[in-house]
């Protein structure tokens, strides 16, 4: 793992995502090259279509983003990267075609464009094959030494073998007189010296995963490790860093004070935070008015009630607001006046909300709530007063979501489906501590980003 802007990157991404963007400079160089042949123009300079090259490879770059290119299932199924490809290649056909409509300055001829794409296309497809078929992921792995065999060792191991994991276990080490929840592990006496070992077996990192240290934590081996190069994790950090949440079988309110992050971000973060959501949600107001107003007059036209339905949640430092969406649901959806959670298949939904729903058209009214200041494009989702009330009182850690301003979309939006039980609350609540916890403009550019793939292929609606 690599950390850009306090967020956690894969190495095989980041490699394989900055030899794609070489490979999409390499195609727009191709493409002018050819295009300027046959016209003619054989002096021409490279240097002069700087703004043109930078304006086809973050546009193309962005849409792959956004299309789920990156994600894990495009990178070890050749065919679902193959669709999101030829995905991605129409969507920045469509993007570039605008951005040039509304931008003249920027000489880039259709002729060059298609010629560039088609060059990326096939050379993203030659680089995915051999990412997947040729390239021994092996050596990208991290080989990791876990400190326990108990349950947070257990979690440890979890977190680190699933698909796409990046690390290898050299082994697990049960100390004298702790609980065994992993059956392979050996006992740490047998390995002699901890530095000898580390050294033979080619160990990177030491997660220390044992319960109570007081007394079996072998600090000087440790520091002995640390001092010659091996990094030492504790088992919630590692955990964090696999998994992109913050687990709470592991976490104490002292890993909270002393790990870093939990800042909110500084100033500059939040301003710039703040003048993007106003000026985001000007724009979107204007370019979604013609759904707007469709939606509202097929809602008012299929179901009797209202257009748009209000709702308490929960916002930040525990306030309440009026989150303001279409409404999907009968009127009486609610009618014995207790809170339900939203149901697979709910038949309280109406054809037109399942619609809605499912493309997230019903979530587009929040951006009254952006511009209002109760909400942000990026953040936890709110919460009702009474689901509020009850997850508080079960789920530890549960009301530090408040933290931050309640999102449209959020990390656990993008990594956990839609949730609607006391269960999916508590892990939602991991990945939202995670955003909390490492919250940075980069980060909530890839959510932005991501939220594209979500409505894409969608997972989880309800």
């Amino acid at each position: 793992m690599i950390r850009i802007f306090r967020h956690y990157i894969p190495k095989p991404l980041l490699y394989l995502g900055i030899i794609e963007c070489l490979l999409l400079l390499a195609a727009v160089w191709a493409g002018m090259t050819i295009r300027f042949t046959q016209i003619g123009m054989y002096d021409f300079k490279i240097t002069d279509y700087v703004a043109e090259i930078s304006a086809f490879v973050v546009t193309v770059y962005v849409v792959m983003l956004a299309t789920g290119m990156y994600q894990l299932e495009a990178c070890r199924d050749f065919r679902v990267s193959l669709l999101r490809l030829v995905v991605s290649m129409f969507i920045a056909l469509l993007t570039i075609s605008v951005i040039l409509y509304m931008v003249p300055d920027i000489a880039l001829w259709r002729s060059v464009v298609l010629y560039a794409l088609s060059f990326s296309g096939l050379g993203l497809l030659v680089i995915r094959y051999i990412f997947l078929h040729v390239v021994d992921m092996q050596q990208f792995k991290k080989n990791v030494l876990v400190l326990g065999a108990g349950e947070r060792a257990s979690r440890v191991r979890n977190s680190g073998l699933g698909h796409g994991s990046h690390v290898r276990f050299a082994n697990f080490l049960k100390m004298a007189d702790q609980e065994t929840d992993v059956a392979e592990a050996a006992r740490y006496e047998t390995v002699g010296s901890l530095k000898d070992y580390v050294t033979e077996n080619h160990v990177q990192e030491i997660v220390v995963a044992i319960q109570e240290r007081r007394g079996t934590l072998p600090l000087d081996d440790l520091l002995d490790c640390r001092m010659a190069g091996c990094a030492v994790t504790d088992s919630t950090s590692f955990i964090e860093q696999q998994s992109g949440t913050v687990n709470l079988d592991s976490v104490n309110p002292s890993w909270m004070i002393f790990s870093d992050g939990f800042g909110g971000g500084n100033s500059a973060d939040l301003f710039i935070k703040r003048l993007f959501d106003v000026s985001a949600s000007l724009l979107l107001l204007i370019l979604t008015l013609p759904v707007l107003i469709l939606t509202a007059l097929l809602v008012k036209a299929t179901s009797h009630g209202p257009v748009f339905y209000r709702q308490e949640r929960v916002g930040l430092g525990g306030k309440t607001f009026a989150v303001m969406k279409f409404r999907s649901m009968t009127v009486d959806a609610e009618a014995d006046g207790v809170p339900q959670w939203a149901k697979k298949n709910d038949a309280r939904v109406t054809t037109v909300g399942r619609v809605i729903r499912t493309t997230r058209i019903d979530e587009i009214p929040q951006i009254f709530n952006v511009l209002k200041g109760d909400m942000s494009f990026v953040g936890p989702r709110p919460e009702r007063p009474f689901f509020v009330e009850q997850l508080g009182e079960k789920i530890p850690y549960y009301h530090e979501r408040h933290r931050v301003k309640p999102g449209i979309t959020g990390w656990a939006q993008l990594n956990y489906p839609y949730g609607a039980s006391e269960e999916d609350s508590r892990k939602k609540l991991e990945y939202d501590l995670y955003y909390i916890k490492n919250y940075s403009v980069f980060l909530d550019f890839l959510i932005l980003i991501q939220t594209v793939r979500v409505v894409l292929w969608p997972d989880g609606v309800r």
